[in-house]
């Protein structure tokens, strides 16, 4: 089987690419070559592997987004300042040593201040666009670094970055509190009241999350519970300091569905109904509107 053109989507872990012809998906195939583990003269080999049984005897266009494109991935893609459209400003052409290999990087955005920086995600915006060109409001892209980021007139205006889900990751795993969150459980009315309680009083956060601590020690708590609300005060602190971009807004979520769904549930909290579209769909959805030139 050969491809008319190959999307990419190139994570920090992981890899993934998908055979396509014109919009339509004619096969995929993922591995663990993600850029953080590939030194620059390694990620040609890495394609290789995954899609050489794609490739005909001429180029065969690869289009690419993620960190393939950041300072220590294949080639660095500089960012695109907004407000710009979010994937339309052209792609990087990268040197191949495979004469059947033709690939383009999408750049990443950037704003000056405050000063932040997205890339992977603004394809799934483009994505999101191209299905929805009259979208004017906000899209929050959940995340192991979340993004809320203004749209209108088919243009990325500004953006912010919450550190939220990595946060959430390095307590469970790696702070005091690991003892007490080993749970894969969850338990909604614990995370709805953390929720509000975020909102309410983000200052407490620190101390909140000790108290889990304790509970589980004085009180035994479950992990269930303990895992629940620390993840609804997180969430109710980046919807207390986001509330600029959701207050009074149309808001869509981007993202894995699991994730997505508790931001749902802590935005209708407020009185928001946030509908989801799925991340890897917009992702590539982003690619074809790249490739096919519909952005």
């Amino acid at each position: 089987m050969t491809a008319d053109w190959i999307a990419v989507d190139w994570g920090t872990t992981h890899l993934r690419a998908w055979a396509m012809t014109g919009a339509e998906i004619a096969a995929s195939a993922e591995s663990d070559d993600g850029m953080s583990r590939l030194a620059p003269d390694e990620f040609e080999p890495a394609l290789l592997r995954l899609v050489g049984d794609w490739l005909g005897e001429g180029a065969t266009r690869v289009t690419a987004c993620g960190m393939v494109g950041a300072r220590q991935g294949w080639a660095e893609a500089p960012y695109r300042p907004v407000p710009c459209t979010a994937a339309g400003g052209g792609t990087l052409p990268v040197l191949t040593h495979d004469a059947r290999l033709d690939v383009r990087i999408i750049p990443g955005l950037s704003q000056d201040s405050p000063a932040d920086v997205m890339r992977g995600e603004e394809t799934q915006i483009a994505g999101f666009v191209a299905a929805n060109p009259k979208f004017d409001g906000i899209l929050c892209l959940p995340g192991t670094h979340t993004k809320w980021a203004h749209v209108s007139a088919e243009e990325v205006v500004s953006f912010r970055t919450f550190m939220t889900g990595e946060i959430f990751a390095l307590l469970s795993s790696q702070s005091v509190l690991r003892h007490s969150l080993a749970a894969e459980d969850w338990d909604a009315d614990a995370f709805a009241d953390a929720v509000g309680e975020g909102l309410s009083r983000p200052e407490s956060f620190a101390a909140r999350a000790f108290s889990l601590r304790a509970e589980h020690l004085l009180h035994d708590q479950s992990a269930t519970v303990s895992r629940s609300r620390l993840s609804g005060w997180l969430i109710g602190a980046e919807l207390a300091a986001a509330r600029p971009y959701w207050l009074g807004q149309p808001v869509a979520l981007i993202g894995a569905p699991a994730l997505c769904h508790l931001y749902a549930a802590a935005l209708k909290s407020q009185g928001l109904e946030a509908p989801i579209a799925d991340g890897d769909a917009m992702t590539l959805a982003g690619l074809a509107a790249v490739q096919l030139g519909r952005v």
